[in-house]
């Protein structure tokens, strides 16, 4: 009871909870001061008063205009107590009612100063100033500039690691290379088997849809095997390719990015290059001719089920008409493209998991990048030699 509160002159309201541990005894000394004696153990596991009972108390009495909190009695308290007083300073603040508080030991009093200290963090973020079109011009055009250096810059460091192969110089773990060979080849044999007998599939239906039209049926066997040889094959498995393993070899180096592996092996004077990139690309360009030739193969045979199910056409005949199609100038062409997309899917997967950032969400994007950046090549190659073709004549 502060100096100066008469029992005669003042009313006291009792608010108790959990059998007395913690309480808040209210009184007024005058009319615009409310006095809160607060005294007990306040803590989480306790059943504590609720501020809104000296809410209310304001509420209903628009006269007081000073509270004084009174903790010279306070037991034992955490973060719950803390967490009332900022209540309470909250509301009075609202209420433009002044607060005094007494007898607060010293770790509330710098944990409430830490707490007005520390601004509040918004939910909202700030909305953004929109930059002017010239200038987001100008920052894409610097942006792509940069990109394209780092791909050239790439691009020679992975030649200087070939050659140093070459040389025998390079250094890398035989073990991993065998290890990618089999990840590029072995382990990728099922999904290009899906994909390449349903390519055949399609291309041998559209096909005979027109063909048929005609009375040309056998000519189905022509069109696919030239469609697979030439184009089809190569194509699909490149992005196959690009969706698999691309994808994993940026995953891979960007998880090495984050953990700083890459840089230990810089610090022990082993080249990233060499250990890293050049056994992902060897085994690339080893595997995916192989799985070309196999995909071609395969869309034959899935394009042979349309001609000999649906056409009319024996097995001997479409595959006479087959053998007759398909020439070493087809199959060369396939397998030479098929060589150029591999090297374009291991730079590409490698580049971005080596630009990665130190982070998870860096690491996704460097996989997301380096499945954009190895279709798109792919996609481009091949209508670059699309017109070398029709300008040779091939």
């Amino acid at each position: 009871m502060p100096p100066g509160v008469f029992p005669e002159r003042s009313a006291q309201w009792l608010w108790e909870e959990m059998q007395g541990q913690s309480k808040i005894d209210f009184s007024q000394s005058s009319p615009d001061t409310l006095y809160a004696e607060i005294s007990g153990a306040w803590q989480i596991d306790s059943h504590l008063p609720d501020p809104a009972g000296l809410l209310s108390r304001l509420e209903a009495d628009p006269r007081v205009k000073s509270v004084i909190v009174d903790a010279h009695n306070l037991g034992g308290w955490d973060s719950s107590f803390l967490t009332f007083i900022r209540t309470i300073s909250n509301e009075c603040r609202k209420r433009n009612i002044s607060l005094t508080i007494q007898g607060l030991p010293e770790g509330i009093r710098r944990l409430l100063h830490l707490a007005s200290v520390v601004p509040e963090q918004k939910t909202a973020s700030p909305k953004k100033k929109r930059k002017p079109f010239l200038y987001m011009v100008g920052e894409s055009a610097v942006s792509f500039v940069t990109s394209i250096v780092q791909m050239l810059s790439f691009i020679g460091e992975a030649t200087l690691s070939l050659v140093n192969f070459l040389l025998g110089r390079a250094r890398f773990r035989r073990i991993d290379l065998l290890l990618f060979i089999e990840e590029c080849g072995a382990d990728s044999l099922p999904i290009v088997t899906l994909i390449s007998v349903l390519v055949g599939l399609i291309l041998a239906f559209v096909g005979a849809v027109q063909l048929k039209l005609f009375g040309a049926q056998i000519y189905v066997a022509n069109l696919v095997a030239i469609a697979m040889a030439r184009e089809m094959g190569a194509l699909m498995t490149g992005i196959i390719m690009s969706g698999r393993i691309g994808a994993a070899y940026a995953a891979q180096l960007g998880s090495m990015q984050v953990n700083e592996e890459i840089d230990a092996l810089t610090t022990m004077g082993i080249s990233p290059m060499d250990f890293l990139v050049l056994p992902r690309l060897l085994a690339m360009v080893l595997m995916m001719p192989l799985l070309t030739l196999y995909s071609d193969l395969l869309g034959i045979m899935g394009g042979a089920i349309v001609g000999v199910g649906m056409m009319d056409i024996t097995f001997v005949q479409y595959f006479t008409q087959t053998q007759a199609t398909l020439d070493l100038t087809n199959i060369s062409l396939g397998l030479s493209k098929a060589g150029i997309y591999a090297i374009i899917i291991a730079l590409s997967g490698c580049m971005r998991g080596m630009q990665s950032g130190r982070s998870a969400a860096a690491v996704g994007e460097a996989t997301t990048s380096a499945v954009v950046t190895a279709i798109v090549g792919i996609i481009v190659t091949d209508g670059i030699f699309a017109v070398l073709c029709d300008a040779l004549g091939i």
